[in-house]
């Protein structure tokens, strides 16, 4: 059976040369509209993938429509992981499988290298991406970081903090889903105006604070007309 790729034209290649590597500036113009100031560097790329990092590219013949950077951590315990740094994909092609192809494909190549834990960090508010990770991936969520890259020019910031949650996702285990007792609730109105989204953003991350300092770890996510839905269970 073709896969979702195959149908898109689109392969999914480990990067290994500076040409490709600068091939990301133009997603990152596209995706995030950063200034030169705030777009990743080709060069670090380059170091990411010589200290056990993985880089991938999506490419439609010789323009490349996506990408994800991933570079190696460790815990305070010692144990090594993958840090997700960006992944990014033209808007043409969202919605249509290769977001979740490109983790997949990220997936095999840590667990190639050694990898079991793979991290990364993304904003509460966004409904869709947060179900993705969640209900997709199947990744936990037990640390919120306020303003964590500080107040970007990326036109999806729109000047605000950029707050994350941290998504731990397992790729080596199967995590049961424990019964969820609390609830914290993005509201589908959440981007209606700025002043909408600080506002809800100031509420979302005092409740998230509150939560994850008592033990509270997301497990499960779910939408609906009210917006989307972040559940959480006593770890």
């Amino acid at each position: 059976m073709a896969s979702r790729e195959d149908s898109l034209n689109v392969s999914i290649i480990a990067l290994d040369s500076i040409d490709q590597y600068r091939d990301t500036l133009a997603v990152q113009e596209a995706v995030w509209g950063f200034a030169d100031v705030d777009k990743v560097p080709a060069r670090l790329f380059t170091v990411s993938k010589l200290i056990g990092g993985v880089v991938l590219g999506a490419y439609q013949g010789d323009r490349m429509v996506g990408y994800s950077l991933g570079m190696p951590g460790k815990k305070p315990d010692g144990e090594p992981y993958l840090h997700s740094h960006m992944t990014g994909i033209l808007d043409e092609f969202q919605g249509q499988g290769l977001g979740r192809s490109m983790k997949m494909r990220q997936k095999d190549e840590a667990l190639r290298l050694g990898y079991r834990l793979i991290e990364w960090t993304f904003d509460p508010l966004e409904i869709r991406n947060a179900y993705f990770n969640i209900e997709k991936l199947g990744v936990r969520v037990r640390q919120y970081k306020p303003n964590a890259y500080g107040v970007t020019t990326s036109k999806l910031h729109a000047g605000a903090p950029t707050d994350r949650l941290v998504a731990e996702w397992r790729i080596d285990q199967d995590l049961e889903r424990p019964p969820t007792t609390e609830e914290i609730l993005i509201p589908a109105d959440v981007r209606a105006s700025t002043e909408r989204t600080l506002e809800v953003q100031s509420q979302v991350r005092t409740r998230f604070q509150q939560l994850f300092a008592q033990g509270y770890v997301v497990t499960a996510y779910r939408t609906d007309n009210e917006g989307g839905h972040y559940l959480l269970a006593p770890n």
